[in-house]
């Protein structure tokens, strides 16, 4: 089986596959202090109540934003499991070609997604990531990476208006019935679910005619369901293509791996 684990600035995802299929998977709350212990008594958890061991894990792929818990998370594959895990860093294999200025800049979450949807889809692609950050990425019909763009998040917008604006209350987003709102919270979710729909048509509207393309647009991430709802731009949703782009690189990468 594999192991795989995307470490994100709020939440980490897992994903445990069985061949092909993905069997489980998991989201748990980021934090920066979790030693190689902690993970190792919170991974044998999750693995115990799908009944799997250790050993049965013969493969694992980590991508992360969050360097605190690289080194922990490479302990734990080497001692729980017994297997070198796959890092996605500078070097490590995914069939893309990196056109940013300093490659090592881009995170490591923006590649996987990228991989996931070259793996997927033909043609010219922009990937829409609903993190603590909204990043944009845009993949050539070549697998040329070519950048993309960085916005702050949906959450981090709502929390942002809750903790600096003394009398705006902390909101469940969801899609109000009216863009103009009759009271304070659908005034929020108004601005944070159709301004960020707009936000993100006029975007990739913007990188389109900058590429003199019509790219595929696949969004991901914790809040792309309720923006889809609302942005005409984006074609898919998949909420588990990071998972699926560090399956894809570890088995471009297992034989080093190994």
């Amino acid at each position: 089986m594999l192991l795989v684990m995307d470490v994100g600035n709020s939440h980490m995802v897992l994903g445990l596959y069985e061949g092909d299929s993905l069997r489980a998977h998991w989201r748990i709350v980021t934090t920066n202090y979790k030693t190689a212990d902690e993970l190792r008594i919170l991974l044998t958890m999750l693995l115990n109540q799908e009944g799997v061991q250790a050993s049965e894990i013969r493969g694992s792929c980590i991508s992360s934003v969050v360097p605190q818990f690289n080194q922990a998370l490479q302990e734990v594959s080497r001692e729980a499991f017994g297997i070198e895990p796959t890092l996605v860093e500078p070097g490590t294999k995914t069939g893309l070609k990196l056109h940013n200025e300093n490659p090592k800049e881009v995170g490591a979450d923006r590649i996987v997604n990228a991989v996931a949807a070259r793996e997927q889809h033909t043609g010219p692609l922009i990937v829409i990531d609903f993190g603590t950050a909204t990043t944009f990425d845009y993949i050539t019909e070549n697998s040329e990476y070519k950048g993309g763009i960085i916005v702050p998040g949906i959450q981090l917008s709502a929390d942002a208006l809750f903790e600096h604006c003394a009398q705006l209350p902390k909101v469940e987003l969801l899609i109000p019935d009216t863009v103009v709102g009759r009271n304070t919270v659908s005034c929020i979710r108004s601005g944070l679910t159709y301004g960020y729909a707009d936000l993100v048509d006029g975007l990739v509207r913007r990188i389109s005619d900058e590429m003199g393309t019509d790219p595929f647009v696949i969004a991901t991430g914790g809040l792309a369901t309720i923006i889809a709802e609302v942005a005409s731009s984006i074609d898919q949703v998949d909420d588990l293509l990071t998972l699926k782009g560090l399956k894809f690189i570890h088995e471009k990468n297992k034989g080093k791996a190994a």
